[in-house]
């Protein structure tokens, strides 16, 4: 069974900082990329930032410049360091892998079970 384990979330003020971490279990094989996702009461789940295997980035318009998706390959682990919080970023943080396990020979998304963000303002 795959696990997403999610830490990092809390409350800040606005303007602070938060790092948000995710550790996939160790049945994980290969993982094809990772991503955060976050999802507002009432709202949709959306993108907020993906990374490749290579390395490659990317960050939906609203955060650039303030928030910063890194993965440590040997640990299986995605961390979202992020910066001048705003209120409107309360949500539900959720972690995405797009990975394959021992048992299976094709790939699927994983997901996290989330972690609360709050921003006060």
């Amino acid at each position: 069974q795959v696990q997403l384990v999610e830490s990092g979330g809390g409350f800040v003020q606005a303007g602070g900082s938060l790092i948000l971490s995710c550790a996939a279990s160790s049945n994980i094989i290969i993982i094809n990329s990772m991503a955060w996702y976050r999802q507002a009461p009432g709202e949709q789940r959306e993108l907020v930032s993906h990374i490749a295997i290579i390395g490659g980035t990317t960050y939906t318009n609203s955060v650039k410049g303030r928030f910063s998706i890194s993965r440590d390959n040997a640990k299986n682990t995605v961390y979202l360091q992020m910066n001048s919080l705003k209120p409107e970023e309360t949500a539900v943080y959720y972690c995405n892998a797009y990975a394959r396990t021992y048992s299976s020979t094709s790939y699927n998304n994983y997901w996290g079970q989330g972690t609360q963000v709050t921003v006060s303002s």
